[in-house]
């Protein structure tokens, strides 16, 4: 039975926690980027629109930053299917790995864990 608690699992985790946390990042930004497209398309107010514009542009280039810090330390490979594939694969067999691990015991029973004072 595999227990969250045991080092072992924890192997190779901050990597491929950083990974993910780059990867939310970069999905999120995208997911602004569109946000503002679409807010600018529906804006009548000039000035509103310049703000937005401005945004989408920060937003842009924050993509671009974080997209390099992923290619740079080897997290992605948007040119090189081949080499992203076993990378989307490792965190996919992570994924199912943390899936089944005994995350909460059967006996939730906590008696005789904690110091009491003796009666």
């Amino acid at each position: 039975m595999e227990d969250f608690l045991d080092p072992r699992n924890a192997e190779g985790m901050p990597n491929l926690a950083d990974n993910a946390f780059a990867m939310d990042f970069l999905l999120s930004v995208k997911n602004g980027i569109r946000n503002y497209s679409y807010a600018i398309t529906e804006t009548a107010n000039p000035e509103l629109r310049d703000a937005l514009y401005k945004q989408m542009d920060a937003a842009i280039d924050l993509h671009a930053e974080i997209k390099d810090l992923m290619i740079k330390r080897g997290w992605l490979h948007p040119y090189d299917f081949n080499e992203q594939i076993p990378i989307d694969m490792k965190a996919a067999e992570t994924a199912v790995q943390i899936a089944q691990l005994t995350l909460y015991p059967n006996d939730t029973d906590r008696r005789g864990m904690f110091a009491t004072p003796n009666k």
